[in-house]
């Protein structure tokens, strides 16, 4: 099947540099080549290395704080660590070309979509004007894009993620390069879009026989479309092979931890493997018998609700016009469901469903429309100033970014014990720091963390930050806003586990909402799938998973990376 090869990196080193004195090794001399016509893939946590190793084959290393120290990188014949700037430019986009993981900030927000391919295509092919948006519109075609006169006048603004992801890509292959690499490309998008955008890349790589370098931090996607894979672990190549043979049969533990870390759909341990149990070889796989899911289940539906949804629906108005009507958009529309104490509800479906907005209806962020809401059998959607503090410390929420929730001028300890104080709990600052430093202890942070700020610690750890805030309020109720869908698939599991022993010890009880099916259905109780603002599907998540009702359930569950 492949050819020749197209790209040998031999020895390769990459150091950072501060303020030209401290030196550090990033990437540790590291081999691999891509055969052309052929995909591989990349896979490692945050921090391995991953997009260094990317950015350096593309020229694109930081200037003035890296630099490689040894090593070759052969593209074709030519050893690009000695191509000069300009013939670099040159090959970028022509010949090697890359899509991020971020489309909207890669995509100029003041520039229409079409205009954004045709400064590449004029970069480096000379087209006529008419020619270029044919081109254009044929590129539009080709990565699927409904619409594309539309999509050629657009801002970016104006469409959806995975539309933006595919204008990237139609910018990636504008030149027909013959090494396309793709930086951790589906991350942020649903798992419906994400199968998309990969069929998409594997249809474009079958049909221009171009090379992929396809990264990402999750091993069972990468199986669906790589024909090998590179495994990185602390800046090191620590294991490469075929990709059926890193999945049936993985040498190293660190990548039998990234294969285990992703919660089963088959069986439900009591807790995910996490890499350090790996490395320490102290992996436990005792797992919840259905007998006691089901005696679980007994106990938890025979007490009163803690919370009760009747038909509640939440409308936005748009205006349209100086003299047209306003056009109503119902983003929840009659949902009625009911969660009981030290239950946890899964909350699932596409972008745009209206998950986030029912979440904000609960807390009281948004006002319902119609409907009503009872919270301890108590109607909250009328509440007075004062009942709306008091009912803020029982129900809170755990975003999706912890940094973006974190003031970044105050310290850890602070912004744990600014609501506190709010919230009366504790009665000195004293209590309230040693109830801190206990919490961060919990959530698996050491006290030196008190006196740090948001910026010095890792997104999983800012995440654990983020959930001690919550907790500490002593809530009943917590709402998780897609709140492991940013980590890597080995945090992701240290976070649901630390959630599950939360919920044990402090018996909280949770709306866990995600687009992620996979997650949802480890952690859920009961599952609700919500689809454009109704509910599609809602039962026990087990039942649901192994015989949806819905074709939209089935979509979605059909659109999950199984792995091999």
């Amino acid at each position: 099947m492949h050819n020749a090869r197209l790209i040998e990196v031999n020895d390769l080193s990459i150091s950072f540099f501060k303020d030209n004195k401290s030196e550090t090794e990033i990437i540790k001399k590291i081999k691999f080549n891509i055969n052309s016509n052929e995909i591989v893939a990349m896979v490692g946590e945050s921090g391995s290395g991953k997009s260094i190793s990317s950015l350096a084959i593309m020229g694109l290393l930081p200037q003035n704080i890296s630099k490689i120290t040894s090593g070759s990188i052969e593209f074709n014949g030519l050893n690009l660590v000695e191509v000069n700037s300009k013939r670099y430019k040159k090959l970028r986009g022509s010949e090697i070309a890359m899509i991020f993981q971020e489309p909207m900030s890669s995509l100029n927000p003041s520039m229409q979509c079409g205009k954004q391919v045709e400064e590449i295509l004029k970069a480096h092919l000379n087209l006529s004007k008419s020619k270029l948006k044919s081109e254009i519109l044929q590129l539009f075609e080709k990565v699927k894009l409904p619409n594309p006169q539309r999509i050629y006048k657009s801002y970016p603004h104006e469409i959806s993620g995975g539309q933006k992801q595919r204008v990237m890509i139609a910018m990636a292959i504008a030149c027909k390069p013959k090494l396309l690499i793709a930086d951790e490309p589906t991350t942020a998008l649903d798992v419906t879009v994400q199968k998309e955008i990969l069929e998409l890349l594997k249809e474009l790589q079958r049909e221009t026989k171009m090379s992929i370098l396809f990264i990402s931090h999750d091993l069972s996607l990468v199986s669906e479309i790589a024909d090998r894979v590179l495994v990185m672990y602390k800046g090191e190549i620590v294991e490469q092979g075929s990709t059926i043979e890193i999945f049936n049969t993985p040498k190293h533990n660190y990548t039998k931890a990234l294969i285990a870390a992703r919660p089963s759909t088959d069986q439900r341990l009591k807790r995910l493997p996490t890499i350090s149990d790996f490395l320490a070889e102290t992996v436990n796989n005792s797992s919840i018998s259905d007998k006691e899911r089901v005696n679980n289940h007994k106990k938890l539906y025979n007490q009163e609700p803690l919370l009760e949804l009747f038909n509640v629906e939440k409308e936005f108005f748009s205006k349209t016009g100086m003299f047209t009507k306003d056009q109503s958009f119902k983003a929840v529309d009659g949902v009625s469901f009911k969660i009981y104490p030290g239950e946890t509800l899964g909350l699932v479906g596409e972008s745009g469903c209206g998950k986030s907005t029912l979440g904000n209806v609960i807390l009281q962020l948004d006002q319902a429309t119609k409907g009503s809401i009872k919270y301890l059998g108590k109607e909250i959607t009328n509440l007075t100033k004062t009942e709306l503090r008091h009912l803020r410390k029982d129900i809170q929420i755990i975003f999706q970014d912890p940094y973006a929730s974190l003031n970044p001028r105050l310290t850890v300890g602070n912004a744990i014990m600014e609501p506190m104080k709010v919230h009366h709990i504790s009665t000195s600052s004293t209590d309230r720091k040693n109830k801190v430093i206990s919490l961060l202890h919990k959530v698996g942070l050491d006290k030196q963390a008190f006196d740090k700020y948001p910026h010095e610690f890792s997104g999983g750890q800012r995440q654990r930050i983020g959930i001690a805030r919550t907790i500490a309020l002593e809530p009943q109720l917590i709402i998780c806003d897609e709140s492991v869908s940013a980590l890597d698939i080995s945090v992701q599991a240290q976070v649901l586990n630390l959630l599950n022993s939360l919920k044990e010890e402090f018996y909280f009880t949770y709306i866990f909402i995600s687009h992620d099916l996979a997650v949802v259905k480890y952690m859920a109780d009961q599952l609700l799938v919500m689809n454009k603002g109704k509910i599609e599907e809602i039962g026990e998540a087990d039942a649901i998973y192994t015989s949806p009702e819905k074709e939209y359930t089935k979509k979605l569950i059909h659109a999950i990376p199984k792995g091999l």
